[in-house]
């Protein structure tokens, strides 16, 4: 099978994309989603020469950021660096030319997908491209093509933060974690560093009026901006309730097109913000719930509502029909993704007058879970590598699906059995079920 485009690398002529090159993509967007980036950069390398890549994305809020290539660029780009990125390029267009990313100007390759996801590449510096314009596009097809191969990793993006898998949750939770200490810790440093600063400049016993005048501006705006740097991370982590119902009710138009009932959304009160995965986690719940109403016959009504009580999400779907929902079954489906956000269901249903699902999660990680912190502590390749001890895999077999040697496999499990505080594989694998990270 084979599929016909236009070429990469000429706008004249075409060619046949073959079945290997489209499975190559293929495993590129079927893959984990926390070395997306990797993979599209691999398969990029042959008709897009590039020394790093970039994908910007805020429907992961745990990393936003997802990276390949040269660490000295990808390891300090910054997000308003790739937030300056965006807004010089309109949404489905492609930028060739100049822009700071990893603390330096550089040629960059930038794509911002009408989903608003980006991708940015630095270029290799080759004889050739040093005398030629950086602003000289490319033929249009090959832009044209890598526009639609983005849009498709884009795609695979949301559908796979969406479905918001146990394994998704705890990885992106645990960043999060990470980014918020990180940043608490450097803002308090900096912060007192510069109030001192200021404390001396404004001394009345200094001399030199305008001299202090202009050194304190500097050290007022370094502090404001110093300060912008955790509501950046609030943006990044969190989602207004009310936004987030608003996507959940459009996520499901197409699914309940077709019901024969009617549907009542309820909007959240008030302006409470929700943790990003606790968003993603409460609207894959309700699809999975919407679904499993819509299946039973003969419903009349269906209403769907959320809203903060105390320190807890709560989920209400009810519908008027003839109580038939397999409330088991359910609970079956959904207990993974509730062990990830410590959720809890309750399903209740009444034969010939309905049934009532009811989803309570905790908007913030209990104090009485001390192996959720030190899963925290987890980076991503530890976690996917703990996904495989808890189903008893052994090193051999996790270093062949993860496409890495043997020894490198020994050294993470070492690393999470020091980290998890535990003595063998087994204890690990028993944490790692009991917070919902399994491997695929």
């Amino acid at each position: 099978m084979t599929l016909e485009v236009q070429s990469e690398r000429s706008s004249d002529a075409t060619t046949t994309l073959s079945s290997t090159r489209w499975q190559q993509f293929v495993g590129v967007v079927n893959g984990p989603l926390p070395r997306i980036a990797e993979r599209f950069s691999k398969f990029l390398l042959s008709a897009h020469p590039h020394d790093a890549l970039i994908i910007y994305t805020r429907e992961c809020t745990g990393r936003p950021r997802k990276v390949a290539g040269a660490a000295a660029i990808v390891e300090r780009a910054t997000i308003a660096e790739l937030d300056a990125i965006k807004e010089s390029v309109a949404r489905g267009n492609v930028l060739h030319g100049h822009a700071v990313i990893g603390g330096s100007r550089r040629r960059v390759l930038a794509v911002r997908d009408v989903s608003d996801t980006l991708l940015v590449m630095v270029p290799k510096t080759t004889r050739a491209t040093k005398t030629t314009a950086t602003t000289k596009s490319t033929p249009h097809v090959v832009d044209d093509l890598l526009a639609a191969w983005f849009a498709l990793v884009a795609t695979s993006i949301r559908q796979q933060v969406a479905q918001a898998s146990p394994d998704y949750l705890a990885e992106s939770r645990a960043a999060s974690t990470e980014r918020a200490w990180t940043i608490t810790q450097l803002t308090e440093q900096h912060e007192d560093t510069l109030a001192s600063i200021l404390g001396t400049l404004r001394s009345r016993d200094l001399d030199d009026g305008a001299a202090r005048t202009v050194a304190a501006e500097t050290a007022s705006a370094a502090l404001i901006a110093l300060r912008s740097v955790g509501d950046t991370n609030r943006a990044l982590a969190t989602e207004a309730s009310g936004v987030a119902f608003r996507r959940l009710r459009a996520e499901l138009e197409p699914v309940l097109r077709d019901l024969d009932a009617d549907v009542e959304f309820v909007e959240p009160d008030g302006d409470a913000t929700l943790p990003g995965e606790i968003a993603h986690a409460a609207r894959a719940i309700v699809r999975a719930v919407a679904v499993a109403v819509a299946a039973q016959p003969h419903v009349t009504r269906l209403r769907i509502a959320w809203g903060r009580r105390g320190d807890d999400l709560v989920i209400d779907v009810r519908d008027q029909g003839q109580g038939e929902l397999d409330g088991d079954g359910l609970t079956r489906q959904l207990a993974g993704r509730l062990r990830a956000v410590d959720g809890v269901l309750d399903v209740e249903s009444l034969a010939g007058w309905g049934s009532r699902v009811t989803a309570r999660i905790p908007l913030e990680t209990p104090v009485s879970r001390p192996e959720k912190d030190l899963l925290a502590s987890l980076n991503p390749r530890e976690v996917e590598v703990l996904g495989h001890l808890a189903l008893s895999r052994r090193n051999k077999a996790i270093a062949a699906e993860l496409g890495v040697s043997e020894s490198t496999i020994k050294f993470h499990v070492a690393a999470i059995l020091q980290k998890l505080q535990v003595s063998n594989r087994g204890e690990a694998g028993l944490l790692a079920a009991g917070a919902g990270i399994t491997a695929g």
